[in-house]
């Protein structure tokens, strides 16, 4: 095994001589084949720097001085070297100069160990600052990162240092191939793992960013729901399997109200309560941002909870997803209907086609952002438009 030394330099900054003829000297350090340089905090007169025999010449008592300090350096930072080979433990060069300044010094941390402390955090914060989706989905990440990094690189980890922009580019690919993910679903995990990188950076693990300039790519999104007529047709239907029926209630409950999967099963009677306005409200946490969800009750979705005595029947997303597959085909809508759908039909159908801002929208949907809103449903407000404006033109020729 070959043994690694350091070599410690004394240089000149010559391009920065003061106005009393000196300039300044550094020091350059070299161990692993990679450098560290700083400034001393010493000036010297360049004719008096001998190279070769790294000192200040002729003996004065200026120069004397100069090359005491000089030797208190280079013993420091051998001490120092020293030190952290009797520790036992692998180490750069930045570390010899951090233990040289009396810094504690930072083994070099691997892209799994930081994941595995920011989610350590996240999980004593589940109920206070986080939602356990949120821990869920971080968890979720973790692992697909771990199998990406086994599966490209033959290895059960990757260290910090060696992350760069392809690492990313790798990562959207195998979400894509190997894991069948849309672009949405891979840009969602991408933004998880950054997150986990801006964290070490923020503890000193990294020095930057290697993932910087990364953008992300664009998603195309298919929005579907139910138009106008489809939802009618729906409405109007009557089955006599009473799981279809209850499910079908549920989920035109949702196309009036837009509440997520989650907070339609957890939705209780203490949760209907009478507005400033003498409608009714639901008011609610949502269990995935803890935001608060406030939704007036439409007509629609007053019949269906007065239906059921303000408690609606309880199933699991999957058999309700499973069920509307069957109440489509029934009904003659060539759509694939989930319960996300009924969310989509809220916003565009119920909403935005009713000429509701969309900032509106976005208050009554949860989004933290109103850009999320937009990206969405930009297509959506631009058939609107149009629409609106090809009945202004028959007005007009009229």
């Amino acid at each position: 095994m070959k043994i690694k030394r350091i070599r410690i330099l004394f240089l000149l900054a010559k391009s920065r001589i003061n106005k009393a003829g000196q300039c300044p000297v550094r020091c350059r350090f070299t161990y692993d084949k990679l450098r560290h340089e700083f400034s001393t905090g010493l000036f010297i007169n360049p004719d008096d720097w001998d190279s070769k025999g790294q000192k200040a010449k002729p003996p004065n008592e200026e120069n004397e001085f100069l090359n005491t300090q000089l030797s208190l350096i280079k013993n420091k930072i051998n001490q120092a070297f020293l030190l952290l080979q009797m520790e036992g433990e692998d180490f750069a060069v930045q570390d010899i100069y951090r233990k040289y300044k009396g810094e504690p010094t930072q083994q070099e941390k691997t892209i799994l160990e930081v994941f595995d402390m920011h989610n350590k955090k996240i999980a004593k914060l589940v109920g206070i600052e986080y939602s356990q989706f949120t821990h869920k989905k971080f968890e979720e990440t973790r692992r697909h990162l771990q199998r990406f990094i086994q599966h490209q690189y033959a290895k059960q980890d990757m260290l910090l240092k060696d992350l760069t922009m392809k690492f990313l580019s790798d990562l959207d690919f195998y979400f894509k191939t190997e894991m069948q993910h849309k672009q949405s679903t891979a840009n969602k995990k991408i933004q998880r793992v950054r997150k986990i990188v801006r964290l070490a950076v923020g503890e000193g693990f990294l020095d930057k960013d290697p993932f910087m300039l990364h953008k992300p790519k664009k998603a195309h999104i298919k929005l579907v729901y139910l138009d106008t007529d489809e939802l009618q047709k729906l409405e109007a239907y009557s089955f006599e399997q009473v799981r279809l029926e209850q499910v079908k209630d549920m989920f035109i409950f949702c196309c009036y109200t837009g509440l997520a999967y989650t907070e339609m099963a957890n939705l209780q009677a203490e949760h209907i309560i009478d507005g400033f306005d003498g409608m009714k409200w639901i008011k609610m946490e949502r269990q995935k941002t803890k935001a608060m969800v406030s939704v007036p009750l439409l007509p629609k979705a007053l019949e269906i909870l007065d239906k059921y005595d303000n408690a609606l029947p309880v199933i699991s997303n999957q058999r309700f997803n499973s069920y509307l597959k069957e109440i489509a085909a029934i009904v003659g809508i060539n759509k694939r209907l989930t319960h996300h759908t009924a969310r989509k039909t809220f916003a565009t159908t119920v909403l935005l086609y009713n000429d509701v801002p969309m900032e509106i929208v976005s208050e009554l949907l949860g989004h933290s952002k109103i850009t999320i809103t937009q990206e969405h449903y930009a297509k959506v407000v631009q058939k609107s438009v149009s629409e609106k404006m090809i009945e202004l033109g028959k007005k007009l020729i009229k």
